[in-house]
């Protein structure tokens, strides 16, 4: 039978009677000092915090046991002999009595710190290039004890606890170790398991008890409305977009077909329980969808966890976590490989700019404008009551590199949709004369942001070749594209957000009158190279009272479908990567909202069937024809053939590849007459096919045209060797190709 070991001394004098108090109250911010195992003269003493245990003993590794004393309410204290070596996490455990029964457990304040010296001062000077592997919580093997080490940063806080469901939510239980000059606080707890909730419970620097809050780093959440972070398990996923990863390292985008078909994933479709899609529901449908419609990328709205439904993800609150509405990272990670697997590409919209003021998240996070600034002139943005991160602060601004590098890669995704890119460029953005704080230099320009923005581009070129990284910016700032060390931001891309508005403009106007705003159309080519640019027609464009595209066409219904295919037909043959909310695909009716399907019966009706069949068309062309989408930033690749046509709304341009590269001719007319016998130079002879006509009886047109070919003669036109004499139809583009087989 196991003996007892003799007590020496009386255990309540191990620690002192105010420390004591304090590790009672859970008010005490160094309860490594005190509690563990702990020398005291010739003997050691081990303090452990159990409040609501009956009693709690002290079992070492030979088996002989003692009891611990309860020396406050929630506090027992053991005194042990001397041993060479003294006590440590292996040599002993502790046994609490609970009123449900006992537990044999680990002691968390018996094992030595894991962050290392390097790795405080890489934190501190913002130089941790993946935070999301040594913060937040992470499941460990130390020896031969399984736990999870937790760890967050809050450097104003008095006190701070991990609370869960493992440790009925009570703060005095858990106290983590500080590391005063980082600011950072760590424990290893012994026992804890993947799936566990969990939240961190401060007091800020004047004792006040803070709302719980969720772990920033966190990479799994509970489901929403809940808000508690979980322990995430390591992916279990087995890969398989090897060859995906080593052929998007070496492509040359700016050479390639970039077509994106956006999506709210909760939106897109419903199950047959009246419910949004899962990740793996939608690896079924959705990919195949979009294969079949010839995009080359999906992106999705931001799926970083966010409490507010109507947000549409834009206001995360879990920059590491992948949303649970639709299942676990795991399952994300499986989609993702599923769509490289089929071939397409996964952008996902992410949102550096702002962040929700939800209690539980960031905002006051330890009791401090910690994330954010605490003057509301830079900290709050009006438009929508949010808060704006502190870019000036390295430890910020490595929390949100480390995000983005993470959803690369820990998810494989191709490519980031920075939002609200231009609300972060300017400190006076959507602000009056005195509620904004002017730079060093006086001027209005976000300093801090710039180098944010540029740090985050170099960072993702440098360590992952082939990634996309697209801006959402709405004003003239220079260099959004340009190389940062020719003084840009470095973006790939950049959203052209004013030739959708000036294209939409036009396109909503009577035919009648569009002769008077001609320029609409024309002049995004004025500035079409001054930029890398996308070309959307995003969710924003369906929102808040505007309408469904084919809902903002005018005339009949008849005149609305031949309106909206004409106008895909001009975007596709224009310069510039492709971009389209789901449903424009195939002309959804109503307004988009989040909280409903998408009108996916309207394909019974042959206009929207055949809508959805043009766009997969011009996906297909703008893939296999060079001319397209080989040259769409050079100059070189684009010709006007017909840019003053006012009195018809005719528009022709050219589109070329290359030299051996076929050229490309679009004709637009946008007014509903015929046009017959109208003469078009072009730059060969013999015979032209056309290759897309938006007037077809398959997309649900009156189906005038050219026969599906005619000649070029040497009655040369508009500064061309040669033209066509082409019959228009009525609000139809028209693209066409010379054959040069017979050639």
């Amino acid at each position: 039978m196991a003996g007892t070991v003799k007590e020496a001394t009386n255990p309540s004098t191990c620690i002192p009677a105010e420390v004591l108090h304090a590790l009672d109250l859970g008010r005490c911010n160094r309860p490594f000092d005190w509690l563990g195992p702990h020398r005291h003269g010739e003997e050691w003493y081990i303090g452990t915090v159990a409040h609501g245990a009956a009693a709690v003993e002290i079992v070492l590794s030979d088996g002989r046991t003692r009891p611990a004393q309860r020396c406050a309410e929630g506090v027992f204290i053991a005194v042990l002999p001397g041993r060479p070596g003294g006590y440590t996490a292996d040599s002993y455990r502790l046994r609490i009595q609970w009123p449900t029964g006992k537990d044999t457990i680990c002691d968390p304040y018996a094992f030595a710190p894991l962050l290392t010296e390097g790795t405080l001062r890489a934190f501190h000077a913002g130089e941790l290039s993946r935070p999301g592997d040594l913060l937040g919580a992470h499941v460990l093997h130390i020896g031969d004890t399984t736990g999870v080490h937790f760890s967050v940063w809050a450097p104003n806080a008095q006190r701070v606890s991990v609370v869960g469901d493992f440790n009925q939510w009570d703060g005095r239980r858990h106290v983590m170790r500080r590391h005063e000059q980082e600011g950072l606080w760590e424990i290893f707890i012994p026992h804890v398991r993947a799936g566990a909730l969990y939240k961190f419970e401060l007091l800020d620097r004047h004792g006040t008890l803070l709302p719980l809050k969720a772990d920033p780093m966190a990479r799994q959440t509970e489901m929403p409305p809940a808000t508690a972070s979980v322990v995430a398990a390591p992916l279990t996923i087995t890969w398989h977009d090897a060859s995906w990863i080593e052929h998007r390292a070496s492509m040359e985008f700016d050479y390639a077909p970039l077509s994106i078909y956006e999506v709210h994933v909760g939106s897109w479709q419903w199950d047959e329980h009246g419910r949004p899609l899962t990740w793996d529901a939608l690896a079924k449908r959705l990919i195949p969808y979009v294969q079949a419609q010839g995009f080359t990328h999906i992106e999705l709205l931001p799926v970083s966890e966010y409490p507010f439904g109507g947000s549409w993800g834009y206001q995360p609150i879990a920059m590491y976590a992948p949303t649970a509405r639709l299942g676990t990272p795991d399952a994300f990670a499986r989609f993702v490989d599923s769509c490289h697997v089929a071939g397409i590409g996964v952008i996902v919209d992410w949102v550096s700019a702002h962040f929700p003021s939800d209690e539980h998240g960031l905002r006051d996070f330890d009791g401090t404008a910690l994330y954010e600034h605490s003057d509301p002139r830079e900290g709050v943005h009006q438009d929508w009551d949010t808060l704006i991160y502190n870019y000036g602060r390295h430890e910020v601004r490595q929390f949100l590199l480390g995000s983005a590098v993470e959803w690369i890669r820990h998810f494989h995704i191709d490519g980031l949709r920075v939002d609200a890119v231009a609300s972060m460029l300017y400190r006076d953005y959507s602000r009056a004369e005195g509620e904004w704080i002017p730079n060093k230099h006086g001027g209005r320009e976000n300093l801090e942001a710039i180098a944010f923005l540029q740090e985050l581009n170099a960072t993702i070129a440098r360590e992952h070749a082939g990634i996309l990284v697209m801006a959402e910016e709405s004003t003239a700032w220079p260099g959004v594209t340009r190389r940062i060390d020719q003084g840009g931001l470095g973006f790939n891309y950049k959203w052209n957000m004013g030739w959708m508005h000036d294209c939409l403009r036009y396109m909503q106007r009577d035919p009648l009158y569009r002769r008077y705003h001609h320029d609409d159309l024309t002049f995004g080519m004025v500035y079409a190279y001054s930029e890398k640019f996308v070309l959307p027609l995003s969710h924003d464009e369906v929102v808040h009272g505007k309408g469904s595209l084919i809902a903002r066409m005018p005339g009949d219904r008849w005149q609305q479908f031949a309106n909206l295919r004409a106008f895909y037909g001009f975007m596709w043959g224009h310069p510039g990567k492709k971009l389209l909310f789901m449903g424009g695909e195939f002309a959804q009716q109503r307004e988009w909202h989040h909280d409903r399907p998408l009108d996916w019966h309207l394909l019974d009706d042959p206009l929207h069937r055949g809508m959805q069949q043009l766009v997969g068309d011009l996906n297909r062309l703008l893939i296999h024809e060079p001319a397209l989408h080989r040259a769409s930033h050079d100059p070189e690749g684009f010709q006007w053939v017909v840019g003053d046509d006012t009195h018809n709304s005719v528009y022709a341009f050219l589109r070329y590849g290359g030299e051996h590269v076929p050229p490309i001719l679009v004709v637009c007319n946008f007014t509903p007459e015929v046009r017959h016998r109208y003469r078009v130079g072009v730059p060969e002879g013999g015979i032209w096919r056309e290759l897309c006509n938006t007037d077809s009886g398959h997309y649900g047109g009156s189906n005038l045209g050219n026969g599906g070919q005619l000649h070029a003669d040497a009655n040369g036109q508009h500064g061309q060797p040669y033209s066509l004499e082409l019959l228009l139809p009525p609000l139809a583009t028209l693209i066409l190709r010379p054959d040069r087989s017979e050639a």
